[in-house]
C-alpha cells in the first residue's frame, strides 16, 4: 500500500493526512473482497524498515493503528471478517498489542474473508525467526518445517501481489510466499486506488497462465 506520503504532498497536505485517507481506503478494498469471495487478503502496514521515519510520523502511525483497529471491528463483524496480523509484535506499545490480540479473538470465528496485516514486517526478519524456532525446536531444516514456523503458516501461498504508487520492488514483502505470485505495478497511489482498477486487475490475473514451474 505505497504513496500515502507522496499523494498528501501533491494535494498540499502533511503526510499524516495521506495516511488517513489511504486508511479509508483500506476499509473499501478490503469489504470489497469479502463481498467478491476472495477468501484472503494480506496488507503490507507497517515494516521493519518504518521504524526509521521521523518519530511524529511514527506516533502517528501508531495512533491511526488503535484508532483502525477499534473502529474496525464493528466493520468486521457485519462483513464476515477474520482478521490475523502477522509480524513481530513485540516491538509495539502494550496497548496495542492487547488491541491486535482482542481483534484476532472478537473476529476468529468469522468464515469469510481473512484479512491479514503485516505490522512489524520484513520478510528477512520473519524467516530469521522461523529458522531460530527450528532451533530452539531441534526441527530438521527443510522446506515443510521452515513453512511452518512462518508468521503466515496457516494461510496459502500469495497467488497475486499487487504494489502501487510507480515503485518496482517487493521491499522485503513476503519474499517466500510470492515465489510464484503473479505481479502487478500500478502508478496509482493507494490513496487513489479504487476496487475498479482492483477489478481490472484481477480480470487481467484471471487471464493469465501459472506454471508453477512446468511446461
Amino acid at each position: 500500500m505505497d504513496g500515502n506520503g507522496r499523494w498528501a504532498k501533491e494535494q498540499g497536505l502533511r503526510r499524516t493526512a495521506g495516511h488517513e485517507e489511504g486508511a479509508k481506503t483500506v476499509r473499501k478494498v478490503t469489504e470489497h473482497c469479502a463481498k467478491i469471495g476472495i477468501k484472503y487478503l494480506t496488507l503490507y502496514a507497517f515494516s521493519t524498515e518504518n521504524w526509521s521515519r521521523p518519530k511524529l510520523e511514527v506516533e502517528f502511525l501508531m495512533k491511526l493503528l488503535e484508532k483502525y483497529f477499534i473502529s474496525e471491528l464493528p466493520v468486521y463483524l457485519q462483513n464476515n471478517i477474520r482478521f490475523k496480523a502477522i509480524g513481530d509484535l513485540s516491538k509495539f506499545s502494550k496497548k496495542l498489542q492487547e488491541i491486535i490480540k482482542k481483534t484476532e479473538k472478537e473476529t476468529e470465528k468469522c468464515t469469510g474473508l481473512t484479512q491479514i496485516l503485516a505490522l512489524n514486517y520484513g520478510s528477512r526478519n520473519e524467516i530469521t525467526r522461523a529458522l531460530k524456532k527450528l532451533t530452539l525446536n531441534n526441527l530438521e531444516i527443510n522446506e515443510h518445517n521452515i513453512q511452518n514456523c512462518l508468521d503466515t503458516a496457516t494461510i496459502p501461498d500469495v497467488d497475486l501481489l499487487i504494489r502501487t504508487s510507480g515503485e518496482v520492488r517487493v521491499s522485503n514483502y513476503l519474499l517466500w510466499q510470492i515465489a510464484y505470485a503473479e505481479m502487478f505495478f500500478t502508478k496509482t497511489y493507494w490513496p487513489e486506488f479504487t476496487t475498479h482498477e482492483l477489478d481490472d486487475i484481477l480480470s487481467d490475473y484471471k487471464k493469465r497462465e501459472r506454471r508453477f514451474g512446468g511446461i
